[in-house]
């Protein structure tokens, strides 16, 4: 498979590594306006496009692949205010697009045990929920895509919790997300429930990028012949049957 990444920061490289491991080309390297127009030619070459850029770059990288009509995985994150436009979009075109806050395995499987621990918790409303994430100070969003959906897990489980903010406070119907950005952290997350008595917490933790890096490369194999919007639940389904 011939793949262009579109973005070529430290996930870029990786994604770089784990491609050239798993046996594929890497045709193209784009990080901004100039590199579209010096790799018109090689993009064409593509099978697939893996874009970890940034927020502010993301959505155009998404329409040059539609385009293009090639497939896309996204790793960015920071621009699912748009999401349902480009999903519309994307299903309306026979396009091909895979996205996901987290590509990491461990991280998937993290969030279906926060899902789990959700439901478990509603009847014991002595306990009140927070969340910490940490992530290196290059990271342009906050909180993170991670975070996010961990957040909006709990609140749909959760009947009290109405919506998350991105701070500590005392308000039960506000889900606190404490965000912070330190050295060259690759990411923990932490789901904490604190009642007068005792604390329960579930924690993941990355020791290094490698692993966002193979779930992405997967994500590209995984869309070849197919049209439509997947995430890492698609894939992960696919891969038990």
């Amino acid at each position: 498979m011939n793949i262009a990444i579109l973005g070529y920061g430290k996930m870029g490289e990786q994604v770089e590594l784990v491609a050239l491991e798993r046996k594929h080309r890497v045709v193209a390297f784009i990080d901004g306006e100039e590199d579209w127009k010096k790799s018109a030619k090689a993009f064409e070459q593509a099978d697939a496009a893996i874009d970890f850029s940034t927020p502010s770059a993301v959505l155009e990288n998404i329409n040059r692949c539609f385009e293009a009509h090639k497939p896309i995985v996204i790793g960015t994150t920071g621009w699912y205010g748009q999401l349902a436009e480009v999903r519309e979009r994307c299903l309306a075109e026979g396009q091909s697009l895979f996205y996901a806050s987290n590509f990491s395995l461990g991280v998937n499987l993290f969030f279906r045990l926060n899902r789990y621990l959700a439901k478990l918790m509603v009847p014991h409303s002595e306990y009140d929920v927070s969340m910490e994430e940490v992530h290196h100070t290059s990271k342009k969003d906050a909180p993170s895509g991670t975070a996010i959906v961990l957040a909006n897990d709990i609140i749909a489980a959760i009947p009290h919790k109405e919506s998350w903010i991105n701070q500590e406070n005392d308000n039960r119907s506000e889900l606190s997300i404490k965000s912070q950005r330190l050295g060259s952290q690759v990411g923990t997350h932490s789901v904490v429930y604190t009642s007068p008595m005792d604390e329960i917490r579930i924690t993941h933790q990355s020791f290094n990028r490698k692993a966002f890096a193979i779930g992405a490369v997967r994500a590209a194999e995984f869309l070849q012949g197919k049209s439509g919007c997947f995430t890492m639940e698609d894939m992960l389904e696919a891969e038990c049957k």
